[in-house]
């Protein structure tokens, strides 16, 4: 059982002591992270969240809290009385290492059992241990350095908001069940029998509502929740900063949110970065890079070459041109040297776990052109082929055909996989670029029918409005991605504001008068009362937090997130409930 603090009181951090500190008394606590019996002298390091402080135990000055000392074990909680002096042996791998406490007085506040994990940063332990054992984990000072960083941002952007008029709303958790996007988490009514609430997949609808009440300026850093399938780097439960404006158009969006992205690069990583930012079109983003949110650290675009090999001899290419499909490659500029037979079979590989059939090359060395598609072409036409690659000495090009969804997946993926393998992706490199123009639709072969690809309450393109009953799958929309380093960190557009075109969007997606007025009957109501011109845009915090704080894995950056299967190993959530909780809330579990 620990002691109680008794009239001590921290006076200072543990990390926080320096050469100036010399002579004064102080009051530590912390955490041992680990002690070091000499015989006659204990060091034992201190720890708390800002750092570690080294504590001496002489047994000449007190043998009793000497005694005391030598009890002292990894993880145990200590109250440390003593004065700051010069350290003997520096330690200039830490803040505090100039100096040293000698100990005058010792509170033992808790023991603690041998911990399951190390408490060090590098400690190679499975995940799941580090996730059952969370509040260990977190005693890390990069994890704890992580959630500072997290709660720094959170303060800049409600400090940019707040300069700028925005109001902080709070919506509710409780709300409707959503027709459109991915699975509602379901929450049964005990007051109303057989009904459901959903927890919000975002507050769409309801900062929506809130220009429509007048309110001009909202954000909020909000949870929401899907019940998907989840990847690598997805939680069913995340947190994003949410915003919407009134009286805009995409321009105005746009304008406010780079000076929020300054800002926050400028404070919390020290980069001005490059105002206004680079915008592209979808169209051409898919056309260069293949992905709607390309890494642009490095160059590789893609290049078309279907118009010069329709007619060649190799079956390859022209079998997936006769199938509406194309050809395109990238060229791997001046880097050919690096990559052996080998390299290039492994490149292959992974090209086909994204649909490709297979990957032609041409590598271009001192020796001559090296490649097992040359002998299908006249030279010629193959020299027109090494042209449209604006091929030199040095260069690989890889080439795909197939139906032109494949091609982009797999050559857009190939040419990020091609990078990492050659080291071009710097993290204090970042290059952003607005992705704009959307498509308003995208065909779901599913449900066989349009879907909205963003959400069913963004606003066309005002030339191609007229095309939305004739030709929907070339509307384009008032959309826009912001993209960093070949991650999308938020993404938004400008509404709907208008009941009769919202209806035109609602019968564009299949749905029928009735459907519509159950589903949305409430926002289309609202907007028969005169509804602003708005727009707003949405940021993944956890994934500007890993681009922060340069993190790979989205749970670094999260104080107590779920597994990849959408369970907390340190709770055991989600779990069995009683019967009783089961009929309170009238559900019969099979």
């Amino acid at each position: 059982m620990g002691e109680k603090m008794g009239s001590l009181r921290r006076t200072t951090m543990c990390g926080l002591l320096r050469p100036e500190n010399i002579g004064e008394e102080v009051v530590l606590m912390g955490w041992v992270q680990k002690e070091r019996n000499l015989g006659s002298i204990i060091f034992v390091d201190l720890r708390d969240t800002t750092g570690i402080s080294q504590v001496v135990f002489d047994n000449t000055i007190s043998e009793d809290i000497f005694l005391k000392a030598e009890k002292v074990r990894s993880e145990y909680v200590l109250a440390v009385r003593g004065r700051v002096r010069t350290r003997q042996s520096v330690n200039k791998d830490i803040p505090t290492g100039e100096v040293e406490v000698l100990a005058e007085e010792l509170k033992i506040l808790d023991e603690s059992e041998t911990p399951p994990i190390y408490i060090k940063d590098d400690d190679n332990v499975s995940e799941s241990m580090r996730l059952k054992y969370r509040y260990l984990d977190l005693r890390k000072s990069k994890m704890q350095s992580n959630l500072k960083l997290r709660a720094k941002t959170a303060k800049v952007v409600r400090d940019f908001f707040y300069e700028n008029d925005f109001v902080e709303v709070e919506t509710p958790m409780l709300t409707k069940p959503t027709p459109e996007g991915a699975r509602d988490y379901l929450v049964p009514s005990r007051v109303n029998p057989g009904q459901f609430y959903a927890l919000p997949q975002s507050p769409q609808l309801m900062k929506q509502l809130l220009m429509v009440s007048g309110m001009d300026r909202y954000y909020q850093i909000v949870k929401c929740f899907r019940d998907e399938d989840l990847r690598a780097n997805r939680q069913p439960e995340f947190t994003q900063i949410d915003v919407e404006m009134s009286f805009v158009d995409v321009d105005d969006v746009i304008n406010m949110n780079e000076k929020l992205l300054y800002k926050l690069f400028k404070e919390i990583r020290g980069v001005e970065i490059e105002l206004p930012i680079r915008r592209m079109t979808y169209k051409e983003a898919m056309e260069k890079y293949g992905v709607d949110k390309p890494d642009l650290r490095f160059g590789f675009e893609f290049k078309d070459i279907s118009d010069l090999v329709k007619d060649c001899d190799f079956k390859v290419f022209t079998n997936a041109l006769e199938n509406g499909g194309a050809v395109k490659g990238i060229n791997v500029k001046g880097y050919g040297d690096k990559f052996t037979r080998k390299d290039i079979s492994s490149l292959e590989e992974y090209s086909k776990t994204y649909g490709a059939k297979g990957l032609a090359w041409i590598k271009i060395t001192d020796e001559g052109v090296t490649s097992p598609i040359a002998k299908f072409f006249s030279d010629e036409k193959f020299k027109d082929v090494l042209e449209r690659f604006e091929a030199n000495m040095g260069d690989l090009i890889l080439i795909v055909a197939d139906k032109l969804s494949v091609v982009c997946d797999s050559l857009g993926n190939l040419r990020n996989e091609v990078a990492r393998r050659l080291d071009l992706l710097s993290n204090d490199d970042f290059k952003l670029v607005w992705i704009t123009e959307f498509p308003l639709f995208e065909y779901d072969e599913e449900e066989n029918r349009y879907v909205a690809k963003h959400h069913p309450f963004t606003h066309p393109m005002d030339e191609d409005i007229h095309l939305l009953e004739t030709s929907p799958e070339v509307v384009r929309a008032k959309a826009y991605d912001i993209v960093i380093n070949g991650d999308e960190m938020g993404g938004g557009s400008i509404r709907i504001n208008n009941s009769e075109l919202q209806a035109r969007m609602f019968k564009a997606l299949g749905f029928s008068e009735e459907e519509a007025k159950e589903k949305f009957g409430f926002l289309m109501d609202a907007f028969r009362y005169g509804t602003p011109p708005h727009g707003g845009i949405a940021y993944g915090l956890d994934r500007l937090i890993m681009l922060f704080t340069e993190s790979t894995n989205i749970r670094d950056v999260i104080a107590f997130p779920k597994t990849q299967s959408a369970t907390c190993l340190m709770t055991d959530a989600p779990t069995i409930v009683s019967n009783k909780q089961l009929e309170e809330v009238h559900i019969k579990v099979e």
